[in-house]
């Protein structure tokens, strides 16, 4: 019966859907990336066409429990300093030094956190984020949009792709639409599960 079933997309020109990666059913898969020069931030959002955001094929719906809503699972993915110092500085020459030269201006930022099962050091998901940009927009700001999503997520509230498609596509929609009180909830990890 297979055979036939292979056979048969054969012939009207489709081959069979490759399988999901181990782990990642029920995450969402970002657009590719296609510019690594000439990135542009705009209103406190990364340019999605340098940075679309990417997932770790290792975090899924079916295992939040044993990944991102696990105490302490960031610790255990995020790459050493000597790793992100290096893409920080590529990062800050795509996107043009939009906030100076200096490092310090900037947290290097995975678009899609690992709170929410980003891709710990892929540069698709890795962007020089002001800490100042635009006012509120900037990484404190989004920390609270992380912190939100990873609530919501290990609380059953939302999906997992869910929450990864609305952290990439606009954060700062998210971040709008919270209550004032959580808007307050900032800090690297501080929603970590």
């Amino acid at each position: 019966m297979r055979a036939w079933l292979v056979v048969l997309l054969l012939l009207v020109g489709c081959t069979p859907a490759a399988a999901p990666t181990a782990g990642a059913a029920g995450a969402w898969t970002p657009p590719a990336r296609t510019k690594t020069t000439g990135c542009v931030a705009h209103d406190g959002l990364p340019d999605a066409a340098c940075t679309p955001g990417a997932v770790d094929g290792r975090v899924g719906q079916a295992n939040l429990g044993q990944t991102i809503c696990r105490s302490g699972y960031t610790k255990t993915v995020r790459p050493p300093r000597g790793v992100t110092d290096e893409i920080k500085r590529r990062a800050i020459r795509a996107y043009g030094a939009y906030t100076g030269t200096d490092p310090r201006n900037y947290e290097l930022d995975h678009l899609i956190s690992l709170e929410l099962g980003g891709a710990p050091a892929d540069e698709a998901n890795l962007w020089p984020e002001a800490h100042a940009a635009n006012g509120p927009r900037g990484s404190e700001a989004k920390d609270a949009v992380e912190n939100y999503l990873h609530q919501q997520i290990c609380q059953g509230r939302t999906s997992l792709a869910d929450a990864q498609r609305a952290i990439a596509t606009n954060w700062v929609a998210v971040y709008d639409g919270l209550p004032e009180r959580l808007k307050k909830e900032v800090g690297e990890g501080a929603g970590e599960g």
